[in-house]
């Protein structure tokens, strides 16, 4: 039998191909997740023509924030298990060509039931694609690549919205809102047709079960993760969500202004998302109150000085620096606790990352709606300190 050398690659379960198609791999994850976290926010900048077009309050069309996010959650662990033996490569593509169908069905709905409809695909979707995508490093690049990977992926976030929300509202602006998530909708097909193209075959390694679930679900140290990433998250999709209202209603800035804002934000997120990625390798919780902190700053801060152009910018980087860090934050605290099942890990990551965000979502809809959006900045502030001290208090 003739002697067959095993590279590293082969030996850790990562992809065997070449490094420039094991990176165009991960490319691709990253970009179905860039659309996904785009389209989920992208109602954000566009809540005010939403509104005026099915004539529902800033409150009532924040429920495009909402339903994702409780879908997402649902979905994470459901879908997860019930296609455990299903190839993940197959699995993410089909959610890209759900994500494409959620698109076209918004851009054409003629009325608001049929646009919530729109988004618990979207929901489905990124509780499926996040548990899958989120832990794929190590299966797509060599063990010492796959810090950088993980970076890479999860750069998707600040990307999302330095890229895609700010350049979502301004073709919102000029074209029409549907016009937005029609564009979306093109771009999750294209997207699809590239994963086909580069990932390799991803046999699941090991089939989750409900039982891994809540054996992980038992740990202390994955209570308090579920714990801080509520609060943090809950204080950031809160107030950050109504973020336009308060631009529009409160500085009485035009929608270019505001599309600048947000790329401002977007950027400082991208930077954060690295500078978190590197912190968190070090001093995981110490990063994690580090990046809620600033977020309670910036958050009280914005009505007393957000009333100026050149405050409220300095505080939309100071906050998109910050909750760059979170997301990565938060799935390095949920491997950490669940450091024998990957999978397990990004789900729990998923579904508590998701679920916060609508009920943050939901909950400062009801606060904008019945008081100012600056109320909305002063609670999730205050929300996010909290979250500092739950950090505080696990040694």
């Amino acid at each position: 039998m003739p002697h067959t050398r095993t590279t590293t690659a082969e030996r850790s379960g990562a992809d065997p191909r070449s490094p420039l198609i094991s990176w165009l791999a991960v490319c691709s994850v990253t970009a179905g997740l860039f659309a996904i976290v785009t389209v989920e926010i992208l109602p954000i900048g566009l809540l005010p023509e939403i509104g005026r077009s099915f004539d529902v309050t800033d409150g009532t069309a924040g429920l495009t924030m909402t339903m994702p996010g409780f879908l997402a959650a649902l979905s994470a662990p459901l879908v997860t298990t019930a296609t455990a033996r299903v190839d993940r490569r197959v699995m993410l593509c089909a959610f890209m060509a759900l994500l494409a169908l959620a698109n076209f069905v918004v851009a054409v709905a003629p009325a608001y039931w049929l646009v919530l409809v729109s988004r618990v695909l979207v929901g489905v979707t990124i509780g499926g694609f996040w548990s899958i995508g989120a832990g794929l490093a190590g299966r797509l690049v060599p063990p010492e690549s796959v810090g950088r990977a993980t970076a890479v992926i999860f750069s998707a976030v600040p990307l999302g919205s330095v890229l895609g929300v700010p350049l979502g509202t301004f073709l919102g602006e000029a074209a029409g809102w549907r016009t937005a998530f029609t564009v979306m909708g093109v771009l999750s097909v294209v997207g699809c047709g590239v994963m086909v193209l580069v990932l390799p075959p991803l046999a699941p390694e090991k089939a989750l079960r409900a039982s891994v679930l809540r054996a992980a679900l038992r740990g202390s140290d994955t209570h308090w993760a579920l714990l801080v990433t509520f609060l943090v998250v809950l204080a950031h999709f809160g107030a950050y969500t109504y973020v336009t209202p308060f631009l529009r209603q409160v500085m009485d800035v035009g929608p270019g202004v505001v599309t600048v804002f947000l790329l401002a934000y977007g950027a400082a997120g991208i930077a954060g998302n690295f500078l978190g990625g590197a912190a968190v390798a070090r001093r995981p919780r110490a990063a994690f109150a580090v990046a809620a902190g600033l977020i309670a700053a910036a958050a009280l801060l914005l009505p007393v000085l957000g009333e100026r152009p050149g405050g409220a910018v300095a505080l939309l980087v100071v906050w998109g620096v910050a909750y760059g860090a979170v997301p990565v934050c938060s799935g390095a605290w949920f491997a950490a606790a669940v450091p024998r099942s990957p999978e397990a890990a990004s789900v729990l990551f998923t579904a508590s990352f998701q679920a916060t965000i609508s009920l943050g979502a939901l909950a400062g809809g009801a606060v904008v709606d019945g008081a100012t959006p600056s109320a909305v900045m002063v609670l999730g502030g205050l929300t996010a300190a909290a979250g500092v001290a739950a950090v505080g208090l696990r040694r």
